[in-house]
């Protein structure tokens, strides 16, 4: 058994192609695309973040307003950015949107990706300190985000205060108890796994990590998956870990599922540059009909290991086909391969 997600990246352009010509389009079509994904069963609803472009970019009002609308979905992110994050800020935001969805919240984070703009975290008004680099910061910035949720007082009260308050320091609120135990980290190496694994957090495992060894991208997802685990293993953490993987894969049904995907797509992994140094390797999509689906998805190592599935769809195309998309996955596909 699997749970099976979406991930919308969230664009929009004003363009005859495209069903979501505005921001407005793509922020309510996310919410009615959650709705309708928790009518068909999904198990989660999941946003990319992105500063400076086109898609979805500041996460908690929109999982919030998700969370009003749903009942048993889980929300979340892949991922956030946090170069860009102010912790204290943000835990504030978090803990409201999970306590607003009745914790169903599922935040994935991370050191971030390339981005659309020059060091785009310093018009946010982050600096690195001395000795370190933007990916530290942002480790850093999760690793104070982190203690912060874990509720404890830090903040020394007023004595004169407007309200009256609780003995002891005060921490911020609202506060979500549960909240530390659903925070993954995307982690794009397997050194970044680790040291995740050691804090406590989730994994999630993209389409696209640091080209390690040459191997298919599935076979490296799924020596880091098992890196991970292994250091969950010796941390001595007492609860199960998670695990998700992120993978492009379409049924083709019909002549529009065909026409859209069904020609000249990305069969083979591809090897890319995200910066002079570091060499990345793009994961493979699938698009075929159901029972090809179903042998070349046996066969991916990663999703294996894995227990979490999260679908990127072409939020572009408009609600009703991504529902259809996803209906074929589960109605199709999943249950052959013992997801469902």
């Amino acid at each position: 058994m699997k749970k099976i997600g979406f991930l919308s990246f969230g664009f929009w352009a004003a363009s005859p192609q495209s069903q979501t010509q505005s921001a407005a389009d793509a922020l309510l079509q996310s919410i009615d695309l959650a709705v309708e994904a928790e009518r068909l069963g999904m198990d989660g609803a999941y946003f990319r973040v992105h500063h400076f472009a086109q898609q979805l970019a500041s996460p908690f009002p929109l999982l919030a307003a998700v969370g009003a609308k749903t009942r048993k979905i889980e929300i979340g992110t892949a991922v956030i950015d946090l170069r860009y994050e102010n912790p204290h800020y943000m835990a504030e935001d978090a803990g409201a949107a999970d306590l607003i969805s009745g914790g169903r919240l599922q935040l994935g984070i991370s050191r971030g990706s390339p981005e659309q703009v020059i060091d785009g975290w310093r018009y946010f008004g982050h600096r690195p300190i001395k000795g370190e680099d933007d990916a530290g910061m942002g480790r850093r910035h999760a690793e104070e985000f982190l203690e912060l949720l874990r509720g404890k007082g830090f903040a020394q009260p007023n004595p004169r205060p407007m309200f009256a308050n609780p003995p002891g320091l005060l921490r911020l609120e609202p506060y979500s108890p549960t909240l530390r135990n659903r925070i993954w980290w995307g982690s794009a190496s397997n050194a970044t796994a680790v040291w995740a694994a050691k804090l406590g957090m989730n994994l999630q495992s993209s389409t696209l990590k640091f080209d390690e060894t040459g191997e298919p991208l599935h076979i490296q997802q799924a020596a880091q998956i098992r890196a991970f685990r292994a250091a969950w293993k010796d941390a001595g953490h007492t609860r199960t870990p998670r695990v998700s993987v992120s993978r492009s894969i379409f049924a083709l049904l019909d002549d529009q599922d065909r026409r859209y995907f069904g020609r000249g797509y990305q069969e083979e992994d591809k090897i890319g540059f995200l910066d002079e140094n570091t060499r990345a390797i793009f994961g493979r999509s699938y698009a075929a009909e159901p029972d090809i689906l179903i042998q070349q998805l046996r066969e991916d190592e990663a999703i294996e290991e894995a227990d979490t599935l999260l679908l990127t769809i072409p939020n572009q195309l408009g609600v009703a086909y991504n529902a259809h998309v996803m209906e074929a996955i589960l109605t199709t596909v999943a249950p052959a391969l013992g997801w469902r």
